[in-house]
């Protein structure tokens, strides 16, 4: 099937026993790929639909912000970067954390050796490949920590990246934003060699924040029955995303499986999803206290301009993973 829900049997099953599955809708945060593979396993599994749930999986793309699907009432949950959240929590979306899938960030620049960048202390006066659509705020923070002028005519220039490595390999940026399991990958598959390259992680460089958690609207919560849900959600979550570290082959064959557009390739798949992996290791699905507090510094360190202005109150809760993963 390429629309992924719960199957229709399982609902049947359920629905024959005199109780309807419980409708959640997840927006992802970008196009259907291994990044968001969990989700794909979880379904294809029957691990939905083992829990009483028939959940659609609807795709993202370039027009299509989580924050703004959610907050009309488009999505019961969103798969989002922590940055993206706070920033819309401090502007009024009540967007709270309920699991933290992903562990460690993949965000990185990818720099080409030849434009003389050898380390962040040479990152003024160059050109820097930047997404926008709330993925900037990484970006802007690193930058504000090293004392670097973003403003137009400031000590550097921010291209405003399109989701792909064009300007790298046009050389229209020393640097473009990549993540270690996407764009990485496509810039050495255009046949620029590793050793041409130069890369800064955010998180070696310290500035990392959270990525790919999952967000519920605060007021929801107080309905006992959506907090039920979103427990089922989790945990059903959880086993995919451990199915999908445990056999990342596996996993890339499912999520091609759901792929509608046909754009993704085997061989791109299977090396996100063994990157992807290295990402979500170590992790549950609990929010660690400890990584929300070091993404909240971050976000705050921006000097006359920062991500966010004051630490947030109630941005995340543990009532839900506590529960799932009992």
């Amino acid at each position: 099937m390429k629309k992924l829900l719960t199957s229709a049997m399982g609902f049947a099953l359920t629905a024959g026993a005199g109780f309807a599955a419980d409708d959640v809708t997840l927006q992802l945060k970008w196009v259907t790929q291994a990044q968001f593979a969990g989700y794909y396993v979880a379904a294809a599994k029957g691990y939905y639909e083992a829990e009483g749930l028939n959940v659609t999986i609807k795709a993202g793309g370039p027009d299509i912000a989580p924050e703004q699907v959610i907050a009309g009432g488009g999505a019961d949950v969103i798969v989002d970067w922590m940055p993206a959240a706070l920033a819309a929590r401090e502007k009024g979306l009540a967007l709270v954390n309920i699991a933290q899938p992903f562990k460690h960030s993949g965000l990185m620049l990818t720099c080409l050796k030849e434009s003389g960048v050898a380390s962040p202390a040479d990152f003024k006066g160059k050109t820097l490949g930047v997404w926008f659509y709330g993925n900037e705020y990484p970006f802007l923070s690193w930058m504000s920590s090293l004392g670097l002028s973003t403003a137009e005519g400031g000590d550097v220039t921010v291209l405003k990246q399109g989701f792909n490595v064009d300007p790298l390999l046009q050389k229209q940026a020393a640097c473009i934003s990549t993540m270690t399991y996407n764009e990485y990958g496509q810039v050495l598959d255009a046949g620029i060699s590793a050793d041409d390259l130069v890369t800064f992680k955010y998180e070696d460089q310290g500035v990392a924040t959270l990525e790919d958690g999952l967000y519920v609207m605060e007021d929801k919560l107080a309905d006992p029955a959506f907090e039920d849900k979103m427990v089922r959600f989790v945990r059903a979550s959880m086993k995919g995303w451990k199915d999908a570290e445990a056999d990342p082959d596996a996993a890339a064959a499912i999520v091609l499986e759901n792929d509608e557009t046909g754009a993704q390739t085997e061989a791109h798949q299977k090396f996100m999803m063994s990157e992807v992996a290295k990402l979500t290791a170590g992790s549950n699905g609990a929010l660690d206290v400890a990584d929300y507090e070091r993404t909240v510094k971050t976000l705050m360190a921006g000097g006359s301009d920062p991500v966010i202005t004051k630490a947030p109150e109630g941005a995340y809760t543990l009532a839900i993973t506590d529960k799932a993963l009992q």
